[in-house]
């Protein structure tokens, strides 16, 4: 039994051009980037070189760019390196549709009596934006909010964020899922800060970007060396930051392809679900919204609980999921879909199916003859 693959959101295989990037700089002797010898020198020569590259996809200057150690990282860092760098009065304004990695600071704020605002979304998953404009009238207030959702594949108009933030507040943006797979403009979208992760776009886990602003009020949160501008210090681990390097340069180049062949696809795989199982829902934007994810479908089965439908499927083969990776051993419902004030049966219920470059069109017909067998949906 060939075993189909549908969970890209949680992560990527790594790409033979990063690979090769990755062996490359491991085989070729590069020593640590701070030191001052000839091995040293490689070795910042490199970092320097995949900071350059992923500039350059980005449109970024090269001063914007932090290595870091993957999307969580960047979004604690840009969080508590804003806050600490902000007025002592500073509030936190959130979405409650954020990935843990930044639903985590904000609670972790919230219980050390940090004020944190947590601004809601429609059915579809579409922040409010009024609520949020009321949020931060008045005071110093740094707004992260997500640039589209890994679990139900909604996104956000960053520029109207910024419109209603205005030029006082600091905002910052997870965009770790739109990278590779709608246009991002990190400069026109007005952004302070962002977070990007190479492992979602076929480089090597353990790698993250956080795009600073030029002038962007960031301080430290951790200390010990003078790497990345000083914001986060230690090693630099120099062949996956090559190779990230390489994974998101191609990841940008590849945008438009990728958007096109996965949103017919994602088109494809729900026309069949809703067809074969009957009473299957589709949770997050209509699959038609031009704004969504193209790769991202989430859906509720008829009954059962989505954890237990997930070991199911895997036994048929079908690899999926319920929601974040991050909150796979979770027995409550997803927070996204809660926070989509849905049914709760239906939130204990959904599937979250993400499509990759390698997905194919007989993967998206066997999912849906594997899922509907599995529901005891038709034949």
């Amino acid at each position: 039994m060939n075993r189909i693959h549908l969970d890209y959101n949680a992560t990527t295989p790594l790409r033979p051009e990063a690979r090769e990037a990755l062996l490359g700089a491991v085989d070729g002797g590069l020593g640590n980037a701070s030191s001052v010898h000839g091995a040293g020198r490689r070795g910042r020569a490199a970092v320097d070189e995949a900071r350059e590259r992923v500039a350059a996809a980005l449109e970024v200057p090269e001063d914007s760019v932090v290595f870091t150690s993957g999307g969580t990282e960047s979004n604690n860092l840009a969080i508590f390196g804003a806050l600490r760098a902000g007025p002592a009065d500073m509030c936190l304004v959130t979405s409650t549709i954020e990935h843990a990695a930044v639903q985590g600071p904000a609670l972790h704020l919230e219980s050390r009596s940090r004020e944190v605002r947590w601004i809601g979304v429609d059915a579809q998953g579409a922040l409010d934006l009024d609520a949020l404009g009321a949020a931060v009238a008045g005071r110093p207030a740094l707004v992260s909010v997500m640039g589209a959702n890994n679990e139900i594949g909604s996104t956000t108009d960053l520029r109207e964020v910024r419109a209603r933030i205005g030029e006082d507040g600091v905002f910052h943006s997870d965009v770790v899922q739109l990278l590779g797979k709608k246009h991002l403009d990190l400069t026109g979208s007005g952004v302070d800060l962002a977070s990007l992760s190479a492992h979602k776009v076929g480089g090597p886990i353990g790698v993250g970007v956080l795009f600073r602003r030029p002038g962007a009020p960031i301080a430290p949160t951790t200390f010990g060396g003078s790497q990345e501008a000083e914001l986060r210090p230690g090693t630099e681990n120099v062949p996956a930051i090559a190779a990230a390097a390489v994974a998101i340069e191609l990841a940008v180049k590849e945008t438009e392809a990728f958007q096109r062949e996965t949103s017919r696809l994602t088109a494809l795989l729900w026309d069949g679900l809703r067809s074969k199982v009957p009473g299957m829902s589709l949770n997050g934007p209509p699959i038609e919204d031009p704004t969504r994810l193209p790769n991202t479908v989430n859906v509720s089965a008829p009954a059962g609980d989505a954890r237990t439908l997930v070991a199911r499927l895997d036994l048929a083969g079908l690899e999926v999921s319920a929601g974040s990776a991050c909150a796979s051993g979770s027995l409550e419902p997803s927070h996204v879909l809660s926070a989509l004030a849905i049914d709760p049966e239906r939130a204990r219920s959904g599937l979250r199916l993400s499509l990759g470059k390698a997905s194919l069109e007989q993967d998206i017909h066997t999912c849906v003859e594997r899922l509907g067998r599995t529901l005891g949906g038709a034949p």
